[in-house]
């Protein structure tokens, strides 16, 4: 979890692009050893002083803008074949820039949460071959994540490197294996951007256009999103009332007049709860207003840095945060995550005293985030005293930055995919759902509504949109029951009746015990499949037995195989994961053999089966239905009963891992 604590911080520091610039930039994006879309005519951006004349020179030939009001000028060199490597001039009034090893290819967007962010050394990957390990041809570009409420004119951060024994570690394990399996099987450069994070539920991803059909999001959007304010300009905005309001309304009570965050303040007759909870599941019933937390804790007995991080997780609403007196954050908003770092000088090896303030504004309060990235100072019991009650319905409530990157709708589709939505690409592969399991049905409005809006917003087309489905995971179940995880792997096969689509079924490489599976190696090649049928139209095969049809023909279901998929396959005589059911829709497991290319499914117990599932579980266990290919056949099922995720949708509530 080191890596999503980095980039906790990275992300929730923030950063902001600057509108205007006193000298010529490019785009996060155009940078030496980068590929470019070959084919396509390639948009070149950036930005400087408005109406400056900028300059580009490619192959001997000069393309010239002039930068608008906003400070951002656009240069579109014509299409280009495959090859390179190439020197690119960018010349503004008072400053060039030199642009070398640029190569032409395909440039493919890796987007999703953690099962695409896990990086070779995640997964213990090293290359049995350093020296084939650099590739020249395969181009690496790990972009810096960031949020805002609008969409952002550039990416925070990144970098293009050629990949190396020594650049690829910490680069998406997934895209790795999907652009070498492109690179070794096309032999044109490829170039990968790495834009995700883990946890991440879709709609984050998603922005705020292609959220607007969606009533469930209407609330969020209206006090958010269609105010189009950035962060920086409502965070001026809050700065700029604060004091007013604090000395006015919060801080107020007796715990601040007698000053309780003091370590010598007299707690005897404090009660004790614990963390991390809702207060109103505990304690306080109702409770609006101000509760004071105490507790004691010691440093690593191996801490020599110059700061500790102290990371609260999520607070609702409000907080104050003093260690041993010394008020070291606060922070506003139920959804911020809080990360505050202490100085080493102000510490103790044994017996800090940290008094949180926790503030109320309405609905649940308390320290109720227990991700297990938080430090384990937040978990246990903590002493309390409730302090200030407040009328939530009458209290004044500023208006300020409220995000989580996992859950907040459109913050990470305005950070880090509304930047390059000018770039010229080949297509997108995508690896996320787990997030969005407990409302698959949701997913399956939502998935291909971010296909679509993407799509548009790169203005190219229906470029090949290639997708993971979700991996077996958790327990084994005894019997055939119902599913989250079943249910968004259909959701997610649903979209695949949007054109260009290609989808890697998974479901036999997973691991129960860990959401995130090592073997990433299966998961690019799959990918790299999909994409060279869907994308590059190859004749091969490209995906495993996919459902096509069922007879039912006396006690036994016959199920059909779609062509094109090659011939079924087991090293046995009969095949595991399928259940059958009759009218009364109790699924059993089956028995099932391959005969003629399909699937004769029955089990003694039923004479007159109505409907049959296949791989429907969190992780049906091992599974031994492939094609002649190796690749396993797609989970399905042929009843219409109604889902379990069936009426979840999303909610502004505070999201709880």
């Amino acid at each position: 979890m080191a890596a999503f604590r980095k980039v906790f911080l990275l992300i929730l520091m923030g950063s902001m692009a600057a509108t205007a610039h006193a000298g010529l930039k490019l785009a996060q994006l155009f940078q030496s050893n980068m590929v470019l879309q070959r084919d396509k005519p390639v948009p070149i951006w950036g930005f400087a002083a408005a109406g400056e004349k900028i300059t580009l020179r490619f192959k001997a030939l000069n393309y010239t803008a002039i930068t608008g009001k906003d400070g951002s000028w656009n240069i579109k060199l014509p299409a280009q074949a495959a090859g390179g490597p190439y020197e690119i001039l960018i010349k503004g009034k008072s400053k060039s820039i030199t642009l070398k090893n640029v190569l032409f290819g395909d440039v493919w967007i890796c987007g999703g949460q953690s099962n695409m962010q896990y990086t070779l050394n995640q997964i213990g990957y090293t290359p049995k071959d350093t020296v084939a390990a650099n590739n020249p041809n395969l181009r690496l570009f790990t972009a810096s994540i960031d949020m805002d409420y609008v969409p952002k004119k550039d990416l925070a951060g990144g970098n293009w490197t050629s990949a190396s024994a020594a650049s690829i570690h910490n680069f998406s394990a997934t895209a790795y294996f999907f652009g070498l399996a492109l690179a070794d099987s096309l032999h044109v450069p490829i170039g990968l951007l790495s834009i995700n994070l883990g946890a991440t539920s879709i709609e984050t991803w998603m922005s705020a256009a292609a959220l607007s059909p969606f009533p469930q999001f209407k609330p969020y959007a209206d006090a958010y999103l269609a105010p189009a304010k950035s962060f920086k300009e409502i965070t001026t905005a809050f700065e700029k009332m604060k004091p007013e309001w604090e000395q006015k309304y919060y801080w107020k009570g007796k715990g601040m007049e007698e000053k309780w965050y003091l370590p010598e303040t007299d707690i005897s007759t404090w009660k004790t709860i614990e963390v991390p909870s809702w207060w109103e599941d505990q304690e306080l019933p109702g409770f609006d207003g101000a509760v004071w937390f105490r507790k004691s804790f010691d440093l690593p007995k191996d801490f020599k840095a110059e700061h500790f991080l102290l990371q609260l997780n999520q607070i609702d609403d409000y907080d104050m945060v003093w260690i041993n007196g010394v008020k070291v954050g606060e922070g506003f908003g139920n959804q911020n995550w809080r990360n505050y770092q202490v100085p080493a000088h102000m510490l103790k090896p044994t017996d800090n005293v940290i008094v949180i303030r926790v503030f109320d504004i309405g609905g649940k309060g308390g320290m109720y985030s227990g991700a297990i990235w938080g430090n384990p100072i937040l978990l246990g019991k903590w002493s309390y005293q409730q302090d200030l009650k407040i009328d939530a319905a009458t209290f004044p409530k500023p208006h300020v930055v409220n995000v989580s990157p996992f859950s907040t709708p459109a913050v990470l589709y305005n950070g880090n995919i509304a930047p390059v939505t000018q770039m010229a690409i080949k297509g997108f592969i995508w690896y996320q759902g787990e997030s969005n399991a407990g409302r698959a049905v949701e997913y399956r409005q939502l998935f291909p509504a971010m296909i679509r809006d993407w799509r548009k917003q790169f203005k190219q087309g229906d470029v090949p949109f290639i997708f993971a489905q979700l991996a077996n995971y958790m327990a084994e179940k005894p019997e055939p029951g119902e599913s989250d995880w079943a249910e968004l792997r259909e959701a997610q096969a649903k979209a695949l009746a949007l054109p260009n689509t290609g989808m890697a079924v998974l479901i036999d490489i997973g691991e129960a015990g860990d959401i995130h599976p090592k073997n990433k190696m299966d998961v690019g090649r799959r990918l790299a499949l999909e994409a060279l049928h869907t994308a590059y139209h190859k004749n091969i095969i490209s995906k495993g037995p996919t459902y096509a049809g069922m007879e039912i023909k006396g006690d036994s279901i016959v199920v059909h195989y779609a062509k094109g998929t090659d011939q079924l396959y087991s090293k046995h005589e009969y095949i595991e994961g399928f259940a059958i059911a009759d009218s009364s829709n109790k699924f059993h497991w089956a028995k099932a053999f391959i005969r003629n290319n399909s699937v004769i499914v029955y089990w003694d117990g039923i004479k007159k089966p109505v409907s049959v599932r296949y791989a429907w579980s969190d992780n049906p266990g091992e599974l031994n239905l492939y094609n002649s290919s190796g690749l396993p056949a797609a989970p399905f099922r042929t009843d219409q009963l109604p889902a379990k995720t069936a009426h979840k949708l999303f909610s502004e509530d505070p999201w709880v891992f």
